[in-house]
């Protein structure tokens, strides 16, 4: 079983905290809001990853911001493995020389290959270091650096974590995957499911870029719909910025009201007003769903090399908090026939939103800086005491 995370150390020091995350939202957003935590307790926060992590240097609370080459290795071409090699070794170079001038007392990795240089700097350097998993499955950068890693910190339980050792999990400790704090402040809000003739909330999204898919099967499934059930549908969707035409001429040729856009800033907020949300199973997505409590049919992103939006899925759908459809599986007739039935079924709706909401963690960022903090003061992930949860205020900003 997973161990809790530890509560704050009375009269803890302030620690020099390494973030590494790959150019990603889902690896730097759960890392932006445990620097804004740490940030808020008093430590110094610096954060190392690679040339796409520039655009989030304005943004993201750090007292250092380094970058660092980095390679995915992909492929099997020799010299494709040599190139990517020969880069990994110049990033780690890179990264000791960095941890040499910052002194760090953590090195925390969020994910991705721009992670495993500092981390493997830090570990060579005797330096305590933990790895965060966003996903239900453990991404291969992070297999990698879990054997030199101090702690893992996983954001589902150890029993259900896929592509993880024994070994890697006589270390893990659940914590949880960070959220924005927009999301945290959703969680407060009740959910109301629509009354039968009601309006009916529909939220379709498809991560930071969207999703050409949902352009097409949203028309088209809301299409087979009578036009009493059309009437009722009140759409909020991201839609491409190539889509955004013609997904509107679609939409008002059969009369549905409906908000697009190719980005919403406030999405937490839309998520917390929706009666059901149609979307991707990234982690990120995952968590957000949960910690506000909100029912959604997940279409995992087809053909990821670990499937791992199809496990972050399947584990909300197990507890009964949304439902898991594969794009494989999910024509607009299927997805017209899953709308259809759960607009005549309110109380399907009400009861997926309570248990999304009981599966959510909304402390995790917490959990995540009490065990960024025990291990600075020396601990391991074997010896971790309980106690009362840490209140530090934390404000952490919208993801942009």
């Amino acid at each position: 079983m997973s161990r809790p995370a530890p509560p704050p150390a009375p009269g803890r020091r302030l620690l020099t905290v390494v973030l590494a995350a790959g150019g990603t939202g889902g690896h730097l957003f759960p890392a932006l809001s445990l620097a804004t935590l740490l940030k808020a307790q008093g430590h110094e926060v610096h954060l190392i990853t690679d040339d796409r992590g520039q655009r989030f240097d304005s943004g993201f609370p750090a007292d250092g911001f380094h970058q660092i080459p980095a390679a995915t290795p992909v492929g099997r071409s020799p010299v494709s493995a040599i190139k990517a090699i020969s880069t990994l070794i110049r990033g780690v170079i890179e990264a000791r020389r960095i941890l040499v001038d910052i002194a760090p007392d953590v090195v925390v990795g969020f994910g991705g290959y721009p992670t495993v240089p500092p981390l493997l700097a830090g570990a060579l350097a005797r330096v305590p270091t933990l790895v965060h998993e966003q996903n239900a499955v453990m991404g291969r950068a992070n297999r990698l650096l879990a054997r030199f890693a101090t702690a893992i910190a996983t954001s589902v339980p150890t029993e259900v974590l896929q592509k993880a050792r024994p070994v890697d999990i006589a270390k893990a400790v659940l914590t949880g995957n960070p959220v924005r704090q927009e999301a945290v402040q959703a969680r407060v809000g009740t959910y109301h499911p629509p009354e039968i003739g009601q309006t009916f909330r529909l939220l379709v999204f498809g991560g930071s870029q969207g999703a050409h898919v949902f352009s097409e099967l949203i028309p088209a499934a809301l299409g087979r719909l009578g036009p009493a059930l059309r009437s009722r549908i009140a759409l909020v969707q991201q839609v491409r910025a190539e889509d955004l035409i013609d997904f509107r001429l679609d939409l008002d040729a059969m009369g549905i009201k409906a908000e697009i856009s190719s980005f919403f800033d406030d999405l937490p907020a839309r998520i917390a007003a929706a009666h059901l949300v149609i979307c991707r199973s990234g982690a990120s997505t995952v968590a957000e769903l949960a910690v506000i409590g909100r029912p959604a049919i997940m279409v995992p992103l087809p053909d990821a090399i670990d499937n791992d939006q199809r496990e972050n899925a399947a584990g909300l759908d197990q507890v009964g908090g949304g439902w898991m459809i594969e794009q494989e599986e999910l024509g607009p007739g299927r997805l017209g026939s899953e709308i259809e039935t759960l607009m005549a079924a309110p109380w399907r709706l009400q009861s997926a939103a309570r248990a999304a909401r009981e599966y959510g963690r909304p402390d995790a960022v917490r959990n995540l800086a009490r065990l960024v903090a025990h291990l600075g003061a020396g601990g391991s992930a074997m010896d971790l005491p309980n106690g009362p949860p840490d209140t530090t205020p934390v404000r952490i900003p919208m993801r942009k």
